[in-house]
């Protein structure tokens, strides 16, 4: 958990059981105003609805053919893993509007529209990254090396450890994934903070953008 003015941000595992008690943790003893949740409009509907991700061939033209692909094995991938964890991806993000709506208390979407996140992704990805995918894919060169508990959120040195690991092999799915998102994530923040100067606000995003997104907050230009 970082704090910064009337800012708390805590980073999440989208698959762990151990995020859902945090966030309950800190809730109720922060007591926050308004709950910011790293989900756009899209997700959100799809998580209080129970709706099943779509990845009919339709969207092909919006997102483009990689975005499409990245949106379809990363989604595969990630359901895979909540199978494996015993818990449903985005359940992290559910719990916190559930707080938020039992308790009446805002909700501030703070994440970029996924369709635009997807589209910048198709045509941010180069034919290297792809030749480095498929290169990992056979020969999985950190698996040997890393462990991760799928049942808890990992330790930062790790996450950083897998940050440089993806920022070095795939620059361009870094660029648009972290770094972009993280700057708007950080402008919906400090607007937040601004705006509602006397209300705590808590923010429940993932753990790989904690560190990064408090450090844009707190810069004096975005």
């Amino acid at each position: 958990m970082l704090k910064h003015k009337n800012l708390i941000i805590i980073g999440t595992s989208h698959i762990a059981q151990t995020s859902l008690k945090e966030i309950e943790h800190v809730f109720h003893n922060e007591k926050p105003e308004i709950i910011a949740v790293e989900l756009d409009h899209q997700r959100l509907s799809a998580l209080l609805s129970n709706q099943k991700p779509s990845y009919s061939p339709s969207l092909i033209p919006h997102l483009g053919l990689k975005g499409y692909l990245f949106a379809l094995i990363g989604g595969l991938i990630q359901q895979r893993l909540g199978t494996i964890a015993g818990i449903k991806p985005g359940s992290d993000m559910l719990r916190a509007v559930q707080l938020a709506q039992l308790n009446k208390k805002k909700v501030a979407l703070i994440d970029r529209d996924v369709r635009i996140t997807l589209a910048r992704l198709s045509k941010a990805i180069k034919w290297r990254e792809k030749l480095n995918f498929i290169i990992d894919f056979f020969s999985a060169p950190f698996s040997k090396k890393i462990r991760i508990n799928l049942k808890d959120v990992p330790e930062r040195e790790l996450i950083k450890k897998l940050l440089a690991v993806l920022k070095e092999r795939y620059p361009g799915i870094y660029q648009v994934l972290v770094e972009e998102r993280n700057r708007f994530m950080a402008i919906r923040l400090r607007a937040l903070t601004e705006n509602y100067p006397d209300q705590k606000i808590l923010a429940v995003i993932g753990a790989g953008h904690e560190e990064e997104l408090l450090g844009l907050v707190k810069k004096t230009v975005l």
